[in-house]
Order: structure tokens, then sequence, then C-alpha cells
């Protein structure tokens, strides 16, 4: 497969860039400065795009056979960047004849109870409140583009490096938990589940939970 790869830059993007490629598929990564640490391989290409910018999205996208978002607001923007993110790529899909989207999502709109969210829970951190709430306004949209086979995979409430053990689980909307309630997922993992449904289609027009 031919895979366009949005955010391959970061942490997360770094792991399913080598996720896919071990697997055979040819990846093109792209960031805003057009470098990727870190992977060295004759099937990975990066390139600088900008995917706020349809057009961009379009030019990009052209010739693939599916798109991978890890994109994410990095530190110097505003969460709500999400929503222009995820606007510019539907567009540029659509332009590109690309119809395959799977989107790295976030948390907070999983269901950790009957009628509420992990984001309305009292121990949710305040200072996550901003993105994750732009996380749902991002799901919103994406969820109303019947015509794209998008798949909305969101981590474990707590994702960080670790192993890869090639297992985990998922839910369709609700938050994946242990026996004793935590929620976690290695980046690694969450990169497998990734190119998972990347390749296995399983869970399409899903909002997808995933944990260890």
């Amino acid at each position: 497969m031919n895979v366009l790869l949005l955010g391959a830059s970061g942490r997360i993007g770094q792991r399913t860039a080598a996720e896919l490629l071990d697997r055979g598929h040819k990846v093109t990564g792209v960031s805003r400065s057009g470098t990727v640490e870190g992977i060295d391989d004759a099937d990975f290409v990066a390139v600088a795009g900008d995917a706020t910018d349809a057009t961009d999205v379009a030019k990009l996208a052209t010739g693939h056979d599916a798109v991978v978002s890890t994109l994410g607001p990095s530190g110097d923007e505003p969460p709500e960047i999400l929503t222009d993110m995820i606007a510019a790529v539907i567009d540029g899909l659509r332009r590109a004849g690309v119809d395959r989207l799977v989107w790295t999502g976030g948390a907070g709109g999983l269901e950790v109870g009957p009628d509420t969210h992990l984001i309305e829970t009292e121990d949710f951190p305040e200072e996550w409140v901003p993105v994750a709430s732009a996380a749902i306004d991002a799901y919103d949209t994406l969820s109303e583009a019947d015509d794209l086979r998008w798949t909305y995979v969101a981590p474990a409430a707590l994702i960080e490096p670790g192993e890869r053990t090639g297992e985990y689980r998922t839910a369709d909307r609700e938050l994946v938990t242990d026996d004793e309630g935590d929620s976690y997922i290695s980046m690694e993992d969450f990169a497998v589940a990734l190119a998972d449904e990347l390749e296995e289609a399983n869970a399409v027009h899903t909002y997808l939970g995933t944990g260890n």
C-alpha cells in the first residue's frame, strides 16, 4: 500500500512510519519542515506540507492508496487548529480521489459510563480540556464525511513511549481500561493499532478506543 502519513515527524508519527515500513508499505511522511528524523528506509520519502491547506493536502495525497494522520497541535499552535486540519484533510482527500483515512484522535470523547465521557470526569486534567475539546470538534466534522472510509482511532487516557507488544484491545466509543481501571497504551502499540486498522478496515465510520 502507498500511504501518505501526516504528522510524520512527531513521536507517534515516527513510530507509525516505522510500523508501516516494517509491514512492507511505502510511506510518504509529511511534516512542516520536510524532514523526519530516525527513519532510514528506501520506501520512505519525507516531504514538506501544510495540513491546514486543502490544496496542499490534495497535491500530496494524489497517487496514494490511503492517508494516515498523527497530526496534533504543536506547542505554539492553538488547539483549535485541529478543526482546521480535519476540514482541510477531508477536502484535500476528496479532490485527490482518495477515500481511506485513519485519523489519530483523542480519548476525551470516549465514554466511561452511561452518558459520561472522559473529558467530563472530575479527574480529567483541566489543562488537557482545550485540546480534548478541539479533538471532539474534529471528530464531529469527520463524522459527517460519509463519502470517506474514515476511522477515528483514539489512544488510551495515557499514551507514552514504551514497548511494542503487538497486543492491544479496542472498543467502539468506549475508553479501554484494565482490571484496575487504568487506561494506558504505549506509542509503539498504538502505531500497531493504526496500521492494523489501515490494513483491515474493520472499524470504518467508527470512533475506536484503544488500550493495552
